[in-house]
């Protein structure tokens, strides 16, 4: 059954860390809707490979629209953090129990939103320490998945993994 998935991002994203789930997950047949502040605007990856049209505004969306919430790294987390609606959305999107699948720095959003604590999660090398601070359960593998519910990888390297466990739990949602 086709699952539609939230993405929350924006420039600087990381390119392949949107692009490849992306892909696996409409490949596999699902919806992929990305969501940044201003429809219709086109965002920029990080390393200039891909530019992403935003389908939504965050003021007109709901965590009750969605099945899953995607979480690429690069900078866009970072950014969009220090804006409470992204947070909120997230804070939201962690209480629903619905999958959640970050990689690289896309975890700072979950920190942000205090959905960490207990967890067991992976990231890149650099939030690592936030990650354990903010009370997750750290390990350096390339995919973690903690209770069904939440998909973690480190880096662009780790995509086959993370697409392939966040497809799986697509599959069991």
């Amino acid at each position: 059954m086709s699952k539609k998935i939230a993405v929350l991002i924006t420039d600087e994203f990381e390119d392949s860390e949107f692009t490849s789930p992306a892909e696996a997950y409409t490949k596999a047949g699902h919806e992929v809707v990305t969501i940044e502040m201003q429809a219709g605007k086109t965002v920029t990856g990080k390393q200039g490979k891909a530019e992403v049209k935003i389908d939504k505004d965050i003021d007109h969306v709901s965590v009750d629209e969605f099945d899953a919430l995607l979480l690429p790294g690069g900078h866009s987390p970072d950014s969009l953090r220090g804006d409470d609606r992204f947070v909120d959305f997230t804070k939201d999107f962690i209480a629903s129990g619905k999958p959640i699948f970050a990689i690289c720095h896309g975890p700072q959003l979950l920190i942000s939103a205090g959905g960490v604590r207990g967890r067991k999660m992976t990231s890149v090398k650099a939030i690592a320490v936030d990650l354990r601070n903010a009370g997750a359960d750290f390990y350096d593998k390339e995919v973690v998945v903690d209770k069904e519910t939440l998909v973690t990888s480190r880096t662009p390297d780790d995509l086959p993994a993370f697409n392939r466990e966040s497809l799986r739990i697509l599959s069991a949602v």
